[in-house]
């Protein structure tokens, strides 16, 4: 089978390696689980910012983080079912009945933090702006809607939704006045989904907005003085980014610095080998 992109692209072997970590979810009661990663998420990564993604188990204190993220080109941060535990952030304990997902939290914030002193691209969705945000110090609120003043930020609340429903767009958010977001998009405002219950609350002090929502929610970020590509969304980008400007810009923008970055990474490895071999 030839290794030839259809749209023109160069060969998969040559693509940037994008890491998308997976959850460890329970598939039927009896503990059966599985390591996942949302199709959407894998399936954007390879249209829009083309690059190949490959889904990194939940292997929580089994994977050296700093050597691992010296070898892809970038980090996708999905969504989830499961919050951050609340341990991560000095949060109050979650309820006995709250589902958690801590092969997931163990893998990723460590992760995270290694990819940004590497300097790896770092695309987080949903779930990934909280884990961004924890990993750099920040914290989050448990439900944004027990929050006074806030809005409910969660999926509508019906029986037997089709996903066209789930993912409708919700309400605007602001782009911050000369952020990266509002230059790609050259306007203040977007529609955006909301399927979450969680949000930041205090943010990263590495971390700036690049977008919010009318009750003052952080719904973007970006890392301070980012050398590369360091940016969280609350919303889900990956659904049918070919119809949302902004979330199709950020795969396009996250693709180009996974460029850089393996363009970078393929010389130094050559260099060394070249003086190896000597």
């Amino acid at each position: 089978m030839s290794d030839a992109n259809p749209r023109g692209g160069t060969p998969n072997e040559c693509k940037p390696l994008v890491c998308v970590p997976a959850s460890h979810v329970e598939m039927r009661p009896g503990g059966y689980r599985v390591h996942s990663a949302g199709s959407n998420c894998v399936e954007s990564v390879e249209r829009f910012s083309e690059c190949v993604p490959i889904i990194l188990p939940a292997l929580a204190g089994r994977i050296d983080v700093e050597r691992f993220a010296a070898r892809i080109d970038g980090l996708l941060l999905t969504g989830g079912r499961a919050n951050i535990e609340p341990h991560h952030y000095g949060g109050d304990p979650f309820p006995e009945d709250e589902y958690i997902d801590p092969g997931r939290d163990n893998t990723v914030l460590p992760l995270v933090r290694a990819c940004v002193a590497a300097e790896v691209p770092v695309f987080g969705i949903c779930r990934g702006i909280q884990e961004l945000n924890v990993a750099l110090g920040g914290t989050l609120h448990y439900r944004v809607h027990q929050v006074p003043g806030m809005d409910d930020h969660r999926m509508p609340q019906r029986e037997n939704l089709t996903s066209e429903e789930v993912f409708e767009l919700r309400h605007p958010v602001r782009l911050s006045s000369g952020g990266s977001f509002e230059r790609l998009m050259g306007c203040p405002e977007v529609m955006v989904n909301s399927l979450h219950g969680q949000g930041i609350d205090r943010l990263s002090p590495r971390l700036e907005v690049e977008a919010r929502s009318p009750d003052g929610l952080v719904e973007g970020v970006r890392l301070r003085d980012d050398s590369t590509f360091t940016v969280g969304v609350q919303w889900h980008a990956e659904w049918k980014p070919e119809e949302h400007a902004l979330s199709r810009a950020l795969f396009h923008e996250f693709g180009a610095a996974a460029r850089v970055r393996a363009r970078r990474r393929v010389e130094a490895e050559t260099s060394f080998a070249a003086i190896a071999a000597e």
